[in-house]
């Protein structure tokens, strides 16, 4: 019984990672280029905040309030409407993004909404 569960590890891990890539990674990756800036950029972890905090035209020092805990649930969620807002998005679409990202992110890369720059 042991060995059948665990055949099925390998398959799991495979299929989650393809759903990541596809449901997470690409859009985010999109959603880059769409606002001019590089998607590879996703890939470097702090580099990536801060590209992020140019796309939402917030200071790169909002990367340290990043790490204080529970403040960062505040600019985190802060940040998401900013980025919703950005892409001409209104409150139930941060909402989304918050609690439902793997829907919400495909709708945002793959979709036809633009970077509103200003």
């Amino acid at each position: 019984m042991l060995d059948l569960i665990s055949m099925g590890g390998p398959q799991i891990i495979s299929i989650s990672l393809i759903f990541s890539v596809f449901l997470i990674l690409i859009p985010w990756w999109k959603i880059y280029k769409k606002s001019n800036q590089p998607g590879w950029s996703i890939f470097i972890p702090i580099y990536s905040t801060i590209v992020f905090l140019r796309i939402i035209n917030k200071p790169w020092y909002w990367f340290i309030l990043f790490c204080i805990p529970l403040i960062n649930l505040i600019f985190l969620v802060w940040s998401t409407a900013l980025l919703s807002k950005k892409f001409g998005k209104d409150l139930g679409f941060t909402i989304g993004l918050l609690l439902l990202p793997f829907i919400f992110l495909p709708i945002l890369g793959y979709g036809s909404s633009k970077y509103e720059s200003s």
